[in-house]
């Protein structure tokens, strides 16, 4: 087994074929942020900037048996992508040989770090350093199977939106749900949203990056079929309340940009949208909502299943290991103590400084 490096846009359109069947194949693959689409597109934003995406192809003889993409700034690597790829994993034939030593020597980087790698990827089992919840809506048997399962979980959320939705009709107007807007003032709106969210909370204006908003402005316009961006909206009397602008796969829709009008807070227009969006599914071929990781309250709400994603790095022997693995002694020994908020700081600051690396 060889890796070999190419640049996504670089890759044939028979390699391309086989990335698509490989995350056909396993269901656990079937991610937007692990698609062909996805590595092309950040390429595409992020031509300009610093650093480079690329893809380690793994070949053993003829054949191709997996794809793994970075970016690579320096002597480091990191998700293609991130700050903005909540997945990352190899896609790869089942049980391929694979050393995550062999990544980084072959994208020749000392270290390669992983904030939300999927928890099942073995050949990474031995560099995470620990696990979050990620939560997802299985909706492959319909919404009406879904909506009764949590139901039967004792979730009173999808009877609450209901009652919710009938009240702010009375009150305001009607509520209109569109799948695929392609309404520039809407999409426009929703970033607004966004940015005031991130200044009132204190979190770094992320759309204030050349590279973020080529990409969001990129996916907004794109029509290919197995990967792309959906803006999805809810209008109340006339008026845009709530939007997402979520990534799609080929069975997958994955939120990713969501925000609402403060004004219509009290109805839960957001949650509304999500309840939209899952019906919506019905008659479409996606099956999974994936709302990603994060332990918000309406992800538990919603959700019905989950699944695991793990943070860490792989590292040669090098300064910049030992600065990655003197990072997380601190962060281990502050969640072993029972300081409350206290304790999670340190997590937090590398969270932090991982976000800047990847916006710069």
């Amino acid at each position: 087994m060889r890796i070999e490096i190419s640049r996504p846009s670089g890759l044939s359109i028979a390699d391309q074929a086989v990335w698509s069947a490989l995350q056909d194949a396993d269901q656990t693959l079937d991610s937007p942020f692990l698609s062909p689409g996805w590595a092309q597109a950040v390429e595409r934003a992020q031509v300009d900037d610093r650093g480079e995406v690329l893809v380690a192809v793994l070949r053993d003889g003829g054949a191709v048996r997996g794809f793994f993409p970075a970016r690579v700034t320096g002597f480091t690597a990191m998700a293609a992508g991130a700050p903005m790829s909540d997945y990352q994993a190899l896609v790869s034939e089942p049980g391929v040989p694979f050393s995550p030593r062999q990544l980084i020597d072959a994208l020749g980087v000392h270290r390669f770090d992983f904030p939300y790698m999927l928890a099942d990827q073995a050949p990474f089992t031995p560099y995470m350093r620990g696990r979050d919840a990620s939560y997802v809506l299985d909706l492959s048997e319909g919404y009406a199977a879904y909506a009764a399962g949590r139901r039967a979980d004792g979730s009173g959320l999808l009877k609450d939106l209901d009652k919710r939705r009938r009240k702010v009709e009375r009150e305001v107007g009607p509520v209109v749900f569109t799948a695929h807007s392609r309404s520039r003032t809407d999409f426009d709106r929703l970033i607004a949203w966004k940015q005031a969210q991130m200044h009132a909370t204190g979190q770094t204006d992320i759309f204030q990056t050349g590279w973020i908003m080529r990409l969001m402005r990129d996916l907004f316009v794109r029509r290919d079929p197995d990967f792309g961006a959906v803006l999805f909206t809810l209008h109340i009397g006339g008026v845009l309340a709530a939007a997402h602008f979520d990534l799609r796969g080929r069975h997958t829709v994955h939120a990713w940009i969501i925000a609402h009008d403060p004004a219509f807070e009290r109805y839960s227009p957001g949650l509304m949208l999500f309840q939209d969006i899952a019906r919506w599914m019905d008659q479409t071929p996606f099956q999974i909502l994936d709302l990603g990781a994060g332990d918000y309250r309406f992800k538990q709400q919603l959700a019905n299943t989950r699944r695991m994603v793990a943070h860490g790095f792989v590292g040669r022997p090098s300064p910049l290991s030992l600065l990655r693995q003197a990072q997380y002694g601190v962060r281990d020994a502050a969640e072993r103590l029972p300081l409350g908020r206290i304790s999670a700081l340190p997590g937090k600051a590398m969270r932090r400084l991982d976000q800047w690396r990847g916006l710069r």
